[in-house]
């Protein structure tokens, strides 16, 4: 993995969203404005090694979403609906009229849902590798239980050294240092070092009670701006084979009924694209847009 461009490391800031307290990073940049989302149990940092090959021409800021990182956790709002609305408090804060939104995973689904939700505030959507995810398109058979049951929070949590085994052998293909200080930016830590998930149990499960009544697919008639499919393309075993030509029947199928689709494999990677190949997805997105957004500021 090449290393990011040598830029200043992103200044913290925060902000006050849709009556929350939302943290996030900024990494400055005399373009138009670029605005990332993270995945599920992540954080903003999770773009920490993609936004520095990004930020030369672009005003780029991740931020920590709602009971994440270090944002407010209420007991309630994990709806669509809210989310977004938590992002468009935060372009307001920051006086953005309209930005290049991009999402990992989860944040995929936040962010086209605030493309559908509020077309006037999006130019261009970024979804990397995710938002083309129905659990009961990818999994035949899955009922509520058993899609609940697959996505519950994983059982790497306990013991800091216990939850870097499990991370630094899930992620055996790219692991250093870096990595290793991001996803500790991801948990709650306890002073005997015991870390735990930030994301509250009940609050877990709203958000996933989201994603299976109302599916990122139920949004895309609604999507109005370009958007840019970024796909993980695993190295291909007969132990995962269906599943991944399933993955690649629902990118064409979201394709296929987003108004103004364009899709990016990146070849041997995983679903942390923005580990794997920081660069290549930099270089996926700035292609994307290449058409600079214009005045956005």
């Amino acid at each position: 993995m090449k290393s990011a461009p040598r830029v200043p490391p992103p200044a913290e800031g925060w902000l006050n969203s849709n009556g929350i307290r939302m943290h996030y990073l900024d990494w400055g940049g005399a373009g138009p404005p670029l605005v990332a989302l993270h995945g599920l149990a992540s954080s903003c940092h999770w773009y920490d090694l993609v936004l520095p090959h990004i930020a030369d021409g672009f005003r780029c800021i991740a931020l920590d979403q709602r009971a994440h990182g270090l944002s407010d956790q209420p007991s309630s709002g994990y709806d669509w609906s809210t989310l977004a609305a938590d992002v468009i408090g935060a372009l307001d804060q920051m006086r953005f009229d309209r930005v290049a939104l991009v999402g990992h995973s989860w944040g995929s689904s936040v962010a086209l849902n605030t493309a559908a939700l509020h077309p006037d505030r999006v130019a261009r959507l970024i979804l990397v590798d995710g938002g083309f995810f129905d659990g009961r398109r990818l999994l035949p058979g899955t009922t509520w239980e058993s899609y609940k049951a697959r996505l519950r929070p994983r059982d790497i949590y306990g013991p800091r050294e216990r939850y870097l085994r499990a991370l630094k052998e899930e992620l055996a293909g790219c692991w250093n240092r870096e990595i290793e200080r991001i996803v500790m930016t991801m948990v709650r830590m306890d002073p005997d070092g015991t870390v735990h998930e930030r994301l509250e149990p009940g609050n877990h499960e709203q958000v996933l009670r989201a994603m299976w009544d109302e599916p990122p697919s139920a949004a895309f008639p609604r999507l109005q701006c370009p958007t840019l499919i970024v796909a993980a393309a695993p190295k291909e075993t007969p132990e995962n084979a269906p599943f991944l030509q399933r993955r690649r029947d629902a990118v064409a199928a979201s394709q296929s009924a987003i108004r103004d689709c364009t899709v990016q494999w990146i070849q041997d990677s995983a679903h942390d694209i923005g580990y794997y190949k920081p660069r290549e997805l930099a270089i996926a997105i700035r292609s994307f847009l290449a058409d600079r957004l214009g005045s956005q500021k």
